[in-house]
This record gives C-alpha cells, sequence and structure tokens, in this order.
C-alpha cells in the first residue's frame, strides 16, 4: 500500500536560560544532543560573571546547532524564557523546549516530551513531571520536597487545575502556544513565571500532557531559589485564584485546532 508524505520533522530550539553555570553548561549541551542531535539550542546568558556566556559562545564556534542571546544584566528567569522565545519565533521554530543548564533536567526524557506533543495536535504543552507515577525526585532534603509539594499543591488548589507538576521547569511547547499568548504581559520573574505559562496554556484552550522525569540535584553551582522566589509565587496563586474565583475565564478552543483543552 503506498504511504502518503512524510510528516516534516517539527524544528526544535531548546532555551536555556544561564547564570553562573559555568561548571555545568558544556555538559548539559552534550547530553541535549546525544539524546536530540536534531534539535537546537540557544543560551540566554544574563551576564554570568563566571564566564559561562564565554562557555557558550566557545560552544557555539565549534556547533551550528547552538547559539548564544547575551542579556546586559540578571532580570530573572521568566524574563529570560520570555526572550528566548521570541528568538525562537522570530526563527520560526515549531516546538520550544525549556530546560535548566545545571543538569538536573534528564536530556534522555526529551524525545518523549516531543513525542507528547506529535501524538496529539490538541496537547500544546507537554512538561517533565516529577509528580505523575513513574517521575520523583533524587537527592533532595525532606524540607525542599515538602515546600515544592506543598507549593503544587496550593497552586492546584487555588487555581482549580489537575496539572500535577505546575512549577516544572522542563516543558515543551507548540510555538503555536506561544503565539497565542500575551508575552507582553508576563512579568512573573522567578519559578512562578512556570505557574503562569501553565494557567495561560490552559487559558488558550490547549491540553497539557505530564511525562515522567527523575529530577536531580544539580552537581555544580549554586541554586537560584529563594525566599523571595516563593513569596512571589505564594503571593500571586493567591491572587490569581481569588481573581478567577471572581471572574471565571471561559474556555476557548485553540487556534485552528478544534479541540477543547482538558483540565
Amino acid at each position: 500500500m503506498p504511504s502518503g508524505p512524510r510528516a516534516r520533522t517539527p524544528r526544535t530550539l531548546v532555551v536555556t536560560p544561564t547564570y553562573d553555570e559555568a561548571g555545568s553548561l558544556a555538559a548539559t549541551v552534550a547530553a541535549v544532543f546525544a539524546a536530540a542531535p536534531e534539535v537546537d539550542v540557544l543560551v540566554v546568558d544574563d551576564a554570568s560573571p563566571d564566564g559561562t556566556g564565554r562557555i557558550a559562545d566557545g560552544i557555539a564556534a565549534a556547533d551550528p546547532r547552538l547559539t548564544v542571546l547575551h542579556r546586559a544584566r540578571k532580570e530573572g528567569l521568566g524574563r529570560a524564557y520570555v526572550a528566548g522565545f521570541r528568538v525562537a519565533l522570530d526563527r520560526g521554530y515549531d516546538v520550544i523546549v525549556e530546560m535548566d543548564a545545571d543538569g538536573s533536567h534528564p536530556a534522555s526524557a526529551l524525545p518523549s516530551l516531543l513525542a507528547a506533543l506529535a501524538d496529539d495536535p490538541a496537547t500544546g504543552l507537554a512538561i517533565g513531571s516529577r509528580y505523575v507515577p513513574g517521575g520523583g525526585l533524587a537527592d533532595w532534603a525532606a524540607g525542599r520536597r515538602l515546600l515544592s509539594r506543598a507549593g503544587n499543591w496550593y497552586a492546584r488548589f487555588m487555581l482549580r487545575v489537575r496539572v500535577r507538576d505546575m512549577t516544572a521547569g522542563y516543558r515543551a511547547y507548540r510555538a503555536e502556544v506561544l503565539r497565542s499568548i500575551d508575552l507582553d504581559g508576563i512579568d512573573s520573574r522567578g519559578y512562578c513565571f512556570q505557574i503562569d505559562m501553565t494557567l495561560r496554556t490552559l487559558d488558550a484552550g490547549w491540553r497539557i500532557a505530564e511525562r515522567p522525569i527523575e529530577f536531580r540535584e544539580r552537581t555544580a553551582g549554586v541554586s537560584k531559589m529563594s525566599s523571595g522566589v516563593v513569596v512571589e509565587a505564594m503571593r500571586r496563586v493567591t491572587v490569581w485564584g481569588l481573581t478567577r474565583l471572581v471572574r471565571p475565564r471561559p474556555r476557548v478552543s485553540p487556534p485552528s485546532r478544534g479541540a477543547t483543552a482538558a483540565r
């Protein structure tokens, strides 16, 4: 039986924000290219004083699959990702991946995230989840585990969504999702950015798929988590939840997909 024309492989860009990740960046990039040789990588460096930007430039000089966006100063995770999203959309990529540079996100899970988008046209976001069957946390102290689980529970409760890992930072978006979101209206800077983007994806009418990953503690560098990041997330989630209780958002269909998101 003759087969139809082969579908074009989606062009994929892995966006990796960096600030003082000199000890882990090269290994992370190598792992990405080993797991998915067809993808490209964009390093968004916020003027790292430890020379991360120079290391990224060196990798880019040797491998055209990697490019670097140098920013003048550190402005937070959210703004770094939005800057990377804009580059990806301007360059015409079909799928944009968020991934940490510290080695905590397993590059081996990248094909699974990409497959989740390929398998369902109505799925606009695939999340590498610590809190679905098969996922987990390695090397984390009990207090940090409790804080992460409590934060996710609170976000799900206040926002009334079923996504298990709202704060996950390992995720793959369809470009259509990012085009349907008002990127100029995003002012979440810390890890609250991930909750914000999850909510905006659902509000735009897309389904979200979660695929299990084992999240590992970084092996080099210093964590960017702080009390200010936690406070920002709690405050914003509370405001969003109360606002949505008073003014519920209508469900919409994703652009040109004709499917309603599963909440």
